[in-house]
């Protein structure tokens, strides 16, 4: 299967499942946080262990929560892990506009990349 073809066949499973969608669209956010803290520490030139030293932890937690196998990772965790990393925690929400909450409830879940939309695959393969 083409790329092309896999996010145009996952696009249309998160439109037909909602639930679906919405456990997607929070996988991805979790995801995002995990690899923003990965960065923020590789940049801060820090290893794991230097982190962990910075949390009063141990390396091992630290990668459980840089891979997600973190479970229930609180605002107190992630306040203190910003401070470790010399950086802020910013938590935005944002009401979903209508037109966009179905996207949102479906092919926005997947991480936003170079995708056309319908309108404009249609036009792309006419030609």
């Amino acid at each position: 299967m083409k790329r092309a073809a896999f996010i145009e066949w996952i696009d249309a499973e998160l439109e037909a499942d909602p639930e679906l969608a919405r456990a997607v669209a929070d996988a991805v956010a979790e995801m995002k946080l995990e690899q923003q803290i990965v960065a923020l520490r590789q940049k801060r030139g820090l290893s794991q262990r230097d982190l962990a030293r910075r949390l009063g932890t141990s390396q091992p937690y630290v990668a459980k929560l840089e891979s997600g196998r973190l479970q229930n990772l609180g605002v107190r965790t992630l306040v203190k892990c910003a401070r470790a990393l010399d950086a802020t925690v910013s938590i935005r929400m944002a009401p979903v506009r209508r037109a966009a909450r179905a996207r949102a409830q479906g092919a926005a879940a997947v991480a936003p990349r170079q995708r056309k939309s319908a309108r404009a695959r249609a036009k792309a393969s006419a030609r």
